[in-house]
């Protein structure tokens, strides 16, 4: 796959993830190690991976997760109650809604779950995070890219952080790992990945000033 492609198609796959079909260990390991090439600020490589792989363990942060979706599914700000006023918006809206319900029932039996963090001294600053998080989510975004290239469908989700205390139990994290997302990992059914509807560059882009 040529670099375009595999930018262009990387899309989160939800409904699509096989989960019958196991994941080799060594074909996350092989996507990590890609994964750990991003840039890190002050070359500090913070980053700490989880990989989840028993079953138990992955049952336990599915109860966590189908939790928190469920109350942003209700919630105002749920993918399916935006542009509302935009049928075309508003359908593409309806089927990530469908797909993010869909995942919150079968997140616990996703063949690896993998959870980006940071090891932070002293917890997390008051001050700028973006630096801080901003050397660790380049790295999970190649991890997800790397996947697509073994024929791995992934999706980025945040919502369990509503619990993140939970979660961090269940994998007896340290005080000062802190996690980034959740992404759910397996190979998937289908092969018409393509480029997703987007807003016009023009409409976003602005050169020298607002």
């Amino acid at each position: 796959m040529s670099a375009e492609a595999v930018l262009t198609t990387t899309r989160s796959v939800r409904k699509r993830l096989d989960l019958t079909r196991p994941v080799d260990l060594a074909v996350v390991r092989e996507c990590l190690t890609i994964a750990l090439q991003a840039p890190s600020g002050s070359n500090r490589q913070q980053w700490q991976w989880i990989v989840v792989t028993d079953e138990a363990q992955r049952a336990a942060i599915g109860d966590v997760y189908r939790r928190a979706c469920h109350e942003y599914l209700e919630s105002a700000g749920a993918a399916g109650k935006l542009f509302a006023d935009d049928p075309d918006r508003s359908a593409v809206q309806q089927r990530v809604h469908s797909s993010v319900a869909a995942l919150a029932d079968t997140m616990g039996q996703v063949p690896v779950l993998v959870l980006p963090c940071l090891r932070v001294a002293g917890g997390l600053p008051s001050g700028n995070q973006a630096g801080l998080w901003g050397s660790l989510l380049p790295a999970a975004w190649s991890y997800m890219l790397a996947a697509r290239t073994r024929g791995l469908g992934t999706a980025w989700t945040t919502l369990h952080l509503s619990y993140e205390s939970e979660v961090a139990d269940i994998l007896g994290l340290p005080a000062d790992v802190h996690q980034a997302a959740l992404i759910p990992t397996a190979y998937y059914t289908g092969t018409d990945f393509k480029p997703a509807p987007r807003q016009p560059l023009d409409e976003v882009l602005h050169v020298d000033r607002w």
